[in-house]
């Protein structure tokens, strides 16, 4: 029994060490961490970004080919496909998506989420990470993938954390979101946004709706996991996460949200590579001649720019619209054109096929010319390193390959000298559209498909003109001898006396129709493409002014002084062409081709400006008149199927290979066919007022072509091309091509209305003089 009064003490626990302890340790931990920052900050970690590289991170940048209303044709890049664009190129909805998504206090922290990153320590991550936007865009820029080793690891996002706050310092809140929109690789050559949003719905970043904005949100978990053309269920699962991040935080109706979740993934993939897209022709070309423009125009400091890495824009005089119009007339046209080439190649029609008029062993010195003539002679004798012998037997080894045909690529096991044959059976061609006035290029279409046959078909590529040379030798004729359109010639043979201009034979000229007559008219005889008038002329102007003719007009191809150049065996190109008939549309005036008209750096600092070349070549009366003489061609001559219709209903090559006809134009049109010897190249030259065309079409060997003129002749090769692109330019009125007539110049001294009398004829340029007195008052 305890004593009475007795008192039971209990000691008091003494906690003052450990809570001593824990200061000491919360101050050192502190302590430590902003140790580990400074140290981070002071580069002991590794090299940190200082002002300057943060002021300019370095990426990447691919060089952006524009066109000349504002769409981008293509890219120049090694490895990074990357155009950046401004915060305000992304649509509310992409922002939207991107915060909901990614770090919702955006707005709120200064580069580190204090309350995320309390969290994922305290759920040791299984709640979710806690990078920032800024953080992850650190990550991107300055070290990428981060380490598997732990300690690394943790320096990293140390480093990360460090470059994170700096950024924000340096960067507003919206500069920071389209940076980092801008340096994420989207895969399959989408590397930033806007190559994204091109590559997977063919569209701009602003066009971006919200199911396509919050499926480009999603990939930024893990674009090769998450990548919509080889795991589409996966990413529309990702794209649904995102929808429902955007309702969470207020972003999104969930009504919407719902609705969308329900729909796919829509997408409209768009490669964007070298040889694929829009202009692929004129893009290769380009490339050149910024390579030869850079080793001129280094930088500053003597560095030469690099065109896949320094973020160059090109603005390019190419017409986007106008660039589609004339490749979808090419992909309309040429396949039904070899589909009939091919008809009448096949081996009971044609046994040594694709060649026509050629020995068997002319086909094989054909082919072993071309054998040597490869690219893969060339990789294995240079490259390879391989005798001559093994690179000829090689050709005769069947290979895997995949071979271009107009209804798609196909896989196929072939030697290596089948497919070559096999390719010269296929039809080609070139194409090159031009605003006269300006001399910008409008158009340019180099041949069929880039991808199976790289030759450029329009500056690269010369062949025989044929008619189309004609008109140089009509307008020097009118130029010298102030011919008319009216006046007459015999339609006659004539035989050119030997060594008259140098020709060491005697030359006569025959129609290819054999057909002989009367006196014909000028314009007649152009329309109708009669060599015997034309030769009549050569006989009285001779061969060398007509060559200085066109060499004024832009031929850069030399020419031998001979009589027969008359008929067109010079080789020109497209290019050289259609800067020639520019001048007759722009009375007289010639004007370069220009493709390019200003450079500009990645900061909008203009590098280059184009200057203008020009020179007066004819008076505006002869360029008029020869005009008026092209005129005829489509009114009675070769050209007059652009405006008639129910040819086709008697006419099978109307049904089989003028594709697009009827085409009914009405408006002034001035033109020339051109066909050359055994039906080998078939060319249109059309023009009006505001835009010139030139069309060539033929196959990669000469000897590979139409057996007869109804399938063979320019009409039918190369004019439906020209009928087809510009009945869709008209179309399209933006464009603004004109209908109107060839400007007619104020002082008109020769005859050109072979219908009226001369007195009418001077009467009506009397009443046209009084009428601009009048105006002049």
């Amino acid at each position: 029994m305890a004593k009475k009064g007795t008192k039971n003490k209990q000691a008091t626990p003494d906690f003052s060490k450990y809570i001593r302890w824990f200061w000491i340790t919360f101050t050192g931990g502190l302590l430590f961490v902003i140790l580990l920052f400074l140290l981070a900050s002071f580069g002991v970690f590794g090299e940190m970004p200082d002002h300057t590289e943060l002021e300019n991170p370095k990426n990447n940048l691919a060089t952006e080919i524009i066109s000349s209303d504002g769409k981008t044709l293509g890219k120049f890049y090694y490895n990074d496909n990357r155009t950046p664009v401004d915060y305000s190129e992304l649509p509310p909805y992409l922002v939207e998506a991107l915060l909901a998504t990614e770090d919702a206090r955006f707005r709120e922290h200064s580069g580190i989420d204090g309350r995320g990153t309390l969290r994922a320590i305290a759920k040791l991550g299984s709640g979710g990470g806690a990078s920032t936007i800024s953080q992850q865009l650190a990550k991107q820029l300055f070290h990428g993938e981060g380490s598997k080793n732990i300690v690394e690891r943790i320096l990293q996002k140390i480093k990360e954390w460090v470059i994170a706050i700096r950024l924000e310092r340096q960067y507003t809140k919206e500069e920071i979101i389209a940076m980092y929109f801008n340096i994420y690789d989207f895969g399959n050559n989408a590397d930033g946004i806007r190559s994204a949003s091109r590559i997977y719905f063919g569209k701009e970043p602003l066009e971006l709706d919200v199911k396509e904005s919050a499926m480009l949100v999603g990939m930024f978990k893990n674009s090769s996991l998450y990548n919509p053309r080889r795991n589409p269920e996966g990413v529309t699962n990702r794209r649904n996460v995102v929808l429902n991040q955007m309702v969470k935080y207020g972003y999104l109706d969930e009504t919407i949200s719902d609705s969308l979740k329900k729909t796919d993934l829509s997408l409209n993939y768009s490669p964007e590579s070298h040889r694929e897209g829009i202009a692929t022709y004129f893009r290769e070309y380009l490339k050149q001649f910024m390579k030869d423009w850079i080793a001129e125009n280094p930088k500053a400091d003597g560095e030469k720019y690099s065109l896949y890495n320094d973020g160059l824009k090109i603005f390019t005089t190419i017409d986007s619209r106008m660039q589609k119009y004339a490749e979808d007339a090419v992909q309309k046209h040429m396949p039904r054109l070899q589909a009939e080439f091919d008809h009448q190649n096949t081996p009971d029609r044609n046994p040594t096929a694709p060649f026509l008029d050629l020995s068997h062993s002319e086909i094989d010195a054909l082919m072993k010319r071309s054998i040597r003539q490869s690219e893969r002679w060339r990789h294995m004798k240079y490259d390879l390193k391989k005798s001559n012998d093994e690179i000829i037997a090689s050709f005769d080894v069947p290979t895997e390959m995949k071979i271009f045909s107009w209804s798609g690529e196909i896989d196929t096991i072939m030697k290596p000298i089948d497919s070559m044959r096999y390719y010269k059976s296929f039809l080609h061609t070139g194409m090159m559209s031009m605003d006269p006035e300006t001399g910008h290029v409008k158009a340019w279409v180099g041949g069929i498909n880039y991808r199976h046959f790289q030759y450029d078909h329009v500056k690269q590529g010369k062949r025989q003109v044929g008619s189309t040379f004609k008109p140089f030798v009509y307008a020097t004729a009118i130029d010298q001898l102030h011919l008319s359109p009216c006046d007459t010639l015999p339609n006659t043979q004539i035989t050119i006396e030997a060594n008259k201009f140098g020709n060491p034979e005697p030359w006569t000229a025959k129609n290819s129709d054999g057909k002989y007559g009367d006196f014909m008219t000028l314009k007649h005889a152009l329309a109708t493409s009669t060599n015997t008038v034309t030769a009549r002329l050569m006989d009285k102007i001779g061969p060398q002014p007509v060559i200085d003719m066109a060499k004024n007009l832009g031929v850069e191809e030399d020419i031998l002084p001979v009589p027969a150049i008359a008929l067109g065996t010079p080789d020109l190109s497209v290019y050289e062409m259609v800067a020639a008939y520019s001048t007759f549309a722009n009375k007289g005036v010639y004007n370069k081709p220009v493709m390019v008209t200003r450079i500009e750096d990645k900061n909008g600092t203009v590098l280059y400006q184009f200057t203008p070349e020009s020179k007066d070549v004819l008076s505006e009366e002869v360029a008029y008149v020869t005009v008026n003489l092209l005129e005829g061609v489509t009114h009675g001559g070769s050209g007059t199927r652009l405006r008639t219709k129910g040819a086709d209903k008697y006419n099978a090559a109307y049904r089989e290979i003028i594709t697009g006809y009827p085409y009914e134009f009405t408006n002034p049109i001035a033109g020339k066919t051109g066909t050359t010897q055994n039906q080998s190249d078939g060319w249109f030259m059309g023009m009006v007022p505001n835009l010139v065309t030139g069309v060539w079409v033929g196959a990669e060997d000469r000897a590979a072509h139409f057996k007869t003129i109804t399938y063979g002749q320019g009409a039918a090769m190369a004019l439906p091309i020209w009928g087809l692109y510009m009945k869709s330019c008209y179309a399209d009125e933006e464009l603004g091509v004109s209908k109107e007539d060839f400007e007619r110049p104020e002082e008109l001294s020769i005859r050109v209305d072979c219908n009226a009398s001369e007195e009418d004829e001077g009467a009506e340029l009397l009443v046209e003089e009084e009428e601009d007195l009048d105006i002049g008052f």
